[in-house]
């Protein structure tokens, strides 16, 4: 393999090694062995590109779009021409996967899943960073510089972990970029060495650049040994973390992914254990995937039963009777004509695993379309298996409404009727009278239910200082509400039991409901809900609207719209709809919206699907997301071309300061000899930069012709360059040293006579990608030694006087 080939091999493992570090924010870990497999046809697309040769800026132009048509077929090939070249369609989905990536990144707490956007953001990135890091090392031929998309890369993940990304991450990082120096270093010692060997032995076969036959010398075998460990240490250390113990490794063994000691199963008798089991999983198995009609999938919840009796002990559903499943199922309690509803349609398919005897559902849930033996409660409009009949492997279609209820609508609700009040309001003798206080206190100032329940929401969501840790000891009596209010430590069981049981001491009708937030987006268009997806939510009524949800869990989920204050109000501009007085009829007369696609599946399930065409004003108004992703972007755009700006802004300072020497001229206006061999400096480097690397072991005179030669230079530049070997010479070797004049003049003669001879790319290199810029980190370098060898003998000297 070539001298480049390794350093392009050198610079993947150096990027893979600083994408370690962001491990620890998702789960499962197998986006990074795709990110290397694209990463890996990126690095050969470069080799082979170079190897042709094709001129500099082609490759990575060329690498970049062979990396597009890498994430286009992994992405979104469903969109794109052939299934592999992107369009419009295809550059569209990567908007809106981009977007909903964003929206994931903020949904989720770490370690977050890897949806199909966050999944795109992860691959991307390391896609883009290891395309730069290829580019500077060996492209350009910069592998200093090649460090500042790698720092960014593990700024990244320091940035979004909890506590920072641990040291090993940082190792890990450091490492490969170490080794990228080390392969970079090998390769021109290597070519340093062979210069003077074929200078010995006359008659030697000719030089070739970046061979390194032969036995190596004992530098290069040095650097042998520490790349190898380094890389040694950036594939064994991580391997070694416990956040690396599960995952994979869990997902092969099998068997593990259910919940307690019944495959997974969500008890609807008490789901507490269960459910906090299921989200301290290490593997989020898929329980359920379903596709669905409406675009607001953030409001996709999947009820499985509703917990109304709270004895002090536990929150537990009440004994009802069940009956047999009507079609359609009755109107839900309390919703009155006048709340804007949409109709939605949905099929569900349960994992072979996932064996419970709840059906999840969205509420209210109008039609439900399964086989098998299930019987409906009517108080929770839940559905529940008879004689053994369990979810395991299930397929069924619901149709279900999206009640979407205006702020307005809530604040003017009426009282509701005594019978919900009585019984949805009681709470036992044994809740420490603190829990009312509590709820007092937060809702002091509120002029109605909805305004108190608002309060308590954003009370635990954000303004009450709490922390959503799975972690802690699952309960739901008095006692586990008292201490979750001391403590402010806990998960969704404890944020939604709290908040139902203060709504309650407020008088306002509350319950708990247990099931799962909507899931993550496939690449296929349905959703995946998986054991992580877990939750609980309280659940309040109000006369008009009926059983409304709220979302007091940070982190978990999505606060329902209506308790939004930036929601624009669809009725702000008109009148309001008024809300029905009790014992008026709650029929719903909803508007029927209809889907505009099915899969096979959801035609089978229902006949009647994708035969009406979606709501005109349906969506989810991602606008906002989109516009934070696309100030993201430019943020990380701007950034990323002010790191790569910083070798041209360094290389431009350094250029004015060794030519600035208006303040060290003698008396009779002559140049002084400090800042003759500063001008010597900066034409050695300016040579450099247009493709002359420098022979240290050269004469002034010898190097000034290997730079008017392979630099090409015009009669002009070359006397220029001679003028300015003869004044070096002079400060040099003259034993009184003749006085110059214009030696800086020269110097900016030669580096336009260069800039005409090089070609476009050349020129653009030496302007934006200066290679003698690496010379800055040799500097901080060598300080850095000097330091160390300073202290190290201090320390010698002060043992030694012991």
């Amino acid at each position: 393999m070539s001298g480049r080939g390794r350093l392009a091999v050198c610079g993947a493992v150096a990027t893979l090694a600083s994408a370690l570090a962001l491990l620890p924010l998702v789960e499962p870990a197998t986006w990074l062995l795709q990110a290397a497999l694209l990463l890996a046809v990126q690095t050969t697309v470069g080799a082979l590109a170079r190897r042709v040769p094709l001129p500099r800026p082609v490759t990575p132009a060329l690498q970049a779009l062979v990396s597009l048509l890498l994430l286009t077929f992994f992405f979104v090939r469903d969109e794109a021409i052939a299934g592999l070249l992107p369009g419009p369609s295809a550059f569209a989905e990567f908007g809106r996967l981009l977007a909903q990536g964003g929206h994931d990144v903020g949904r989720y707490a770490i370690p977050a899943p890897v949806t199909d956007g966050i999944g795109l953001m992860l691959i991307g990135g390391v896609l883009v960073i290891g395309l730069l890091v290829d580019a500077l090392a060996v492209t350009f031929r910069s592998a200093a510089p090649a460090g500042l998309p790698l720092l960014a890369l593990y700024s990244v993940a320091a940035g979004l972990a909890r506590d920072g990304a641990g040291w090993p991450w940082f190792l890990c990082a450091a490492g490969g970029y170490l080794l990228l120096l080390l392969a970079e270093g090998r390769e021109r010692l290597s070519q340093w060495g062979r210069v003077f060997t074929d200078r010995g032995r006359p008659g030697s076969a000719a030089y070739e650049p970046g061979s390194v036959e032969g036995p190596a010398s004992a530098p290069v075998r040095t650097g042998r040994r520490i790349g190898a460990l380094t890389l040694g240490l950036a594939l064994i250390v991580p391997a070694l973390m416990p956040s690396l113990g599960s995952g994979l490794l869990d997902a092969a063994r099998g068997g593990r992914g259910g919940v307690g000691q019944n495959g997974g199963t969500v008890s609807a008798v008490n789901p507490l254990v269960a459910l906090q089991d299921s989200l301290n999983q290490s593997e989020d198995r898929t329980a359920l995937t379903y596709s669905t009609n409406t675009r607001s999938t953030q409001e996709m919840y999947l009820r499985i039963v509703a917990l109304d009796k709270f004895d002090g002990a536990s929150w537990k559903p009440s004994e009802r009777r069940i009956d047999a499943v009507p079609d359609p199922l009755p109107a839900p309690p309390g919703l009155a004509p006048g709340v804007r509803t949409e109709k939605i349609r949905s099929n569900v398919v349960a994992a072979s695993w996932y064996a419970q005897n709840w059906l999840p559902m969205p509420y209210p849930a109008n039609r439900v379309r399964l086989e098998g033996r299930w019987r409906f409660e009517p108080e929770g409009r839940t559905l529940v298996g008879d004689r053994g009949q369990t979810t395991r492997g299930a397929r069924y279609q619901v149709e279900s409404l999206l009640v979407q209820p205006t702020a307005r609508q809530l604040r003017e609700s009426p009282k509701p009727a005594d019978a919900i009040a009585e019984e949805y309001t009681k709470v036992p003798e044994s809740l420490p009278s603190v829990v009312e206080r509590r709820a007092r206190s937060v809702t002091r100032g509120a002029s109605n239910d909805y305004e108190r329940a608002v309060r308590l929401q954003n009370w635990f969501a954000s303004d009450g200082g709490f922390t959503y840790d799975t972690r802690v000891r699952a309960g739901s009596g008095s006692a586990a509400i008292v201490n979750f209010l001391e403590q402010k430590e806990g998960f969704c069981v404890h944020f939604a039991f709290s908040m139902a049981a203060m709504a309650r001491t407020l008088g306002i009708p509350a319950r708990v409901a247990v099931g799962f937030t909507p899931g993550t987006a496939a690449a296929n268009g349905r959703m995946n809900v998986g054991l992580k997806d877990a939750h609980a939510w309280p659940e309040l009524y109000f006369e008009g609207v009926g059983w409304t949800r709220f979302e007091p869990t940070p982190t978990r989920g999505t606060p329902p719209p209506y308790t939004q204050p930036d929601t624009p109000d669809p009725n702000e501009d008109g009148p309001a709809e008024q809300l029905p007085d009790r014992g008026q009829s709650a029929e719903p007369t909803p508007e029927p919206s209809t889907s505009d696609g099915c899969d096979a599946e959801a035609k089978r399930l229902d006949p009647e699907c994708g035969q009406a065409a979606p709501p005109s004003d349906g969506g989810n108004g991602d606008g906002g997301s989109t516009a934070g992703v696309f100030a993201a972007t430019v943020a990380a755009a701007l950034l990323a071309l002010g790191l790569l700006a910083l070798p041209m802004l360094w290389r431009l300072r350094v250029r004015a300061t060794r030519l600035g020497m208006g303040g060290r001229r003698s008396s009779s206006g002559t140049v002084s000899e400090e800042a003759v061999l500063d001008a010597w400096r900066e034409l050695v480097d300016t040579g450099w930069d247009y493709g002359v690397v420098p022979d240290e072991s050269a004469t002034p005179r010898k190097a000034v012709e290997r730079i008017v030669r392979i630099g090409d230079l015009d009669p002009e530049g070359a006397e220029a360059a001679f003028r300015v070997a003869l004044e070096v010479e002079q400060v040099l070797y003259a034993p009184r040293p003749q006085p110059g004049t214009g030696t800086g003049a020269d110097v900016r003669t030669v580096r336009e006579a260069l800039r005409r001879a090089a070609p476009r790319g050349l020129r653009l290199r030496a302007l934006l990608l200066p290679p003698s810029s690496v010379r800055v980190v040799w500097t901080v370098l060598g300080r850095a030694t000097a330091l160390r060898d300073r202290w190290l003998g201090a320390l010698r000297v002060r043992f030694a006087a012991k």
